[in-house]
């Protein structure tokens, strides 16, 4: 199987030291020749360049670019593919992305690896960077056998756990674990800005340690990136964001009523709740959906 990449950043990039290492001939495809030629170098791709015309023997390709770009690199790279070959994405909103891009090309699949790292561009890339992390499927009632399939075995090559659900499923259970996480945190350094009190605000600067800091990390992250989680998961976000104000009326009801026993159980209610979500997680099971026949676009 030859495998293309657009976008040779630090996924991107990682994909092609993984697929190499395990024998895929990758080709991939950038903006710049400058990132091209470290791709080459840093032995990431087999081949490189800048015209989408190299990617036309490509079997499957990944789509890496900011989430916004993804729509119109499509349509670029339409008139260079063969018949058979399978798209697939790795942004982290499903429901636009495949909204958009399975009327074009009946051969996609959206796909979401959860794995990444602060650092990005190709020279962050890296193997090992899927690894263990959950990889989502959101494979519709069109989308055709051999593409899930295709996926399947590539995921296996990464060592990535496969989850498969909708479209809509997905982006709302990212908008509560990753998305809305990233505003939480942006709320939290915006509240600490708002005091009014400079030498108050130098000694919070002062005496922040690692509590503020592990909860403060992704609200310091890439604006970018967080106005396109905004963007294109708009109405999930808005729903966790509800909820999650929902919670902090109720904390500042109990406060105000000086409610100490609930309030304490409040706390041991999600002291037992938090391991689910962050502990260590075994392989899932074999996905239950099973898409139909092939056809056309949602």
């Amino acid at each position: 199987m030859i495998v293309g990449i657009v976008g040779l950043g630090l996924i991107g990039g990682s994909l092609g030291l993984e697929l190499r290492s395990q024998g895929y001939r990758v080709l991939g495809v950038s903006r710049q020749a400058a990132t091209c030629e470290r791709a080459i170098i840093r032995g990431a791709v087999d081949a490189a360049g800048v015209d989408y015309s190299l990617l036309a023997t490509a079997d499957l390709i990944f789509l890496c670019p900011p989430l916004q770009a993804i729509p119109i690199t499509v349509a670029q790279l339409l008139p260079h593919l063969h018949p058979q070959a399978i798209l697939t994405d790795v942004g982290s909103v499903k429901g636009p992305i495949v909204e958009a891009i399975a009327p074009l090309w009946p051969r996609f699949i959206g796909g979401h690896p959860m794995a990444g790292t602060a650092d990005q561009g190709i020279e962050a890339a890296h193997l090992g960077l899927f690894r263990d992390a959950p990889y989502i499927l959101t494979p519709t009632p069109t989308t055709p056998p051999d593409c899930v399939a295709a996926m399947t075995a590539i995921i296996e090559v990464l060592g990535s756990h496969l989850y498969t659900c909708s479209p809509a499923d997905h982006d709302q259970a990212v908008a509560a674990i990753s998305h809305l996480p990233v505003f939480v945190s942006a709320a939290l350094i915006a509240s600490c800005e708002q005091e009014s009190n400079p030498q108050v605000r130098k000694l919070a600067q002062a005496f922040a340690s690692s509590g503020f800091r592990d909860t403060s990390r992704v609200g310091g992250g890439n604006p970018e990136l967080g106005r396109m989680m905004a963007q294109y998961n708009a109405t999930a976000l808005g729903r966790s964001l509800r909820a999650y104000r929902d919670r902090l009326d109720h904390l500042i009801t109990q406060l105000e009523a000086q409610d100490w026993d609930n309030l304490e159980a409040f706390l041991t209610t999600t002291a037992a709740a938090r391991p689910a979500y962050v502990a260590p997680h075994a392989p899932p099971s074999p996905p239950t959906h099973q898409p139909g026949p092939a056809g056309g676009g949602l």
